[in-house]
């Protein structure tokens, strides 16, 4: 099963830190959590300040790390795996999910221990002449991201399907 990966982090460079995750199953379940003791405002960039700052809900989403490491585990460990990290910038996304997922050594069991790459399954869909695939301006809210990442890929793939029953 495919999760769908977004995550939102203080600035675009080597010093960033994580401020919120979330991942969306194929099947719709939703993991989300936003990151209360590992950044302080003044390490988030302006542009981080004005957009994604006013959208978090701390008191409904926050958790430390050590709470979000163990609430995406026991997520994890309910689902049916082999699971699949999915993510339209692995580059960037795939460090802190590891940040989250790999405790004490071990790497859940159920989960593929590498991202793959949406840009790619995207491009790959868009080549089997399904039509131009281009990102929605995403809100920068990484539940909301992961929902329209999630449902792109679903929408892409029924295209697929239904151009294969046409002779497409």
């Amino acid at each position: 099963m495919k999760l769908f990966l977004d995550c939102e982090f203080t600035e675009l460079n080597q010093d960033t830190k994580l401020i919120s995750l979330a991942l969306v199953s194929e099947a719709g379940h939703e993991y989300y959590v936003e990151l209360t003791d590992i950044y302080v405002r003044k390490d988030c960039s302006d542009f981080v300040i004005q957009h994604v700052l006013p959208q978090l809900d701390l008191a409904s989403h926050g958790q430390t790390l050590v709470e979000a490491q163990a609430s995406l585990l026991a997520f994890l460990s309910c689902m049916e795996g082999p699971l699949e990290i999915c993510s339209d910038a692995p580059a960037w996304d795939w460090d802190f999910f590891c940040q989250l997922a790999y405790v004490n050594h071990r790497w859940p069991a159920n989960v593929a221990n590498r991202a793959t790459n949406l840009i790619h399954i995207f491009r790959q869909l868009e080549a089997d002449e399904i039509g131009n695939v281009t990102l929605p301006d995403l809100p920068h809210h990484a539940l909301l991201d992961a929902r329209i990442l999630a449902g792109l890929y679903k929408r892409l793939t029924a295209d697929s399907h239904r151009g294969a029953k046409d002779g497409r």
